[in-house]
């Protein structure tokens, strides 16, 4: 018995484990380049790109995307959204620093010498702003096997949970959200959907403290998903989302295009 006690206590240390490796830290950089830069900094992305693969071949990181914005907000606030994800909170916030970041433009161009390399990497860091970052930890997703290539298409929810209903909205978004999505994207009108909780800025006066991820492959897939009503819905079933959707404000919706990927 008491061997079968000790497999289950072992077992469960594993399996939580394994959870906390699964879960997913991402930073949001969200990116201004003035207009008469712009082609200046698509040389940018594709070095950030091959930096970041750098870095993902070193285990510094789990992955990265640049995605461009379609629409939102204020488009002259930024045009670009660029997400590093990473495997612990720690990693998350220790970053890259400069010196790291130099080192693997060094090995992305090797036929460069330090002094070239050093000129690439500042000419391409002074012609962009980054107003805004999120630090984030995904809190739950769908299941799927959606594939992350450039084309696709996502949006981008910055929601903050009104005053006193941050647990009544972190658990409708589990526990009534969810399914929906999930629904739909067993139905093909979605290809992902994730909800993240803010770990960095904190306080009343932050702007966000929750974001959802809508992913969808392409464009028809979107609008169909726009125009889908669930017909089957109970009055209970319509009375859990209308609650949800009071429990938090939807700060602004971003719609993006996905360019570049390391995976």
């Amino acid at each position: 018995m008491k061997k079968v006690i000790i497999f289950f206590i072992f077992s469960l240390l594993i399996a939580t484990g394994i959870r906390a490796q699964q879960a997913q830290y991402m930073v949001f950089d969200f990116i201004k380049v003035e207009n008469d830069q712009i082609f200046d900094y698509i040389e940018f992305k594709d070095l950030m790109e091959k930096v970041y693969r750098q870095a993902l071949n070193d285990n510094k990181i789990k992955g990265w995307d640049f995605w461009a914005l379609q629409s939102g907000a204020d488009q002259s606030a930024f045009q670009y959204i660029m997400i590093t994800y990473y495997n612990d909170p720690v990693n998350m916030m220790n970053g890259m620093d400069e010196s790291t970041m130099m080192d693997y433009t060094k090995i992305a161009y090797p036929h460069l010498n330090d002094a070239q390399v050093a000129n690439l990497f500042q000419n391409a860091l002074a012609i962009k702003d980054t107003p805004m970052r999120l630090y984030m930890r995904e809190i739950v997703s769908t299941d799927d096997d959606f594939q992350m290539k450039p084309g696709v298409l996502a949006s981008f929810d910055l929601m903050k949970a009104n005053e006193g209903n941050f647990d009544q909205y972190e658990n409708a978004e589990m526990q009534v959200f969810r399914p929906i999505h999930q629904k739909r994207i067993e139905q093909g009108m979605m290809g992902h959907w994730s909800f993240l909780r803010t770990a960095l800025p904190l306080g009343s006066e932050a702007k966000s403290t929750h974001l959802t991820m809508n992913m969808y492959k392409d464009y028809m897939q979107f609008f169909n998903a726009q125009a889908y009503e669930d017909m089957d819905q109970t009055e209970e079933q319509q009375n859990a989302v209308n609650a949800g959707l009071n429990s938090r404000d939807q700060k602004w919706v971003y719609l993006a295009t996905l360019e570049n990927i390391v995976r």
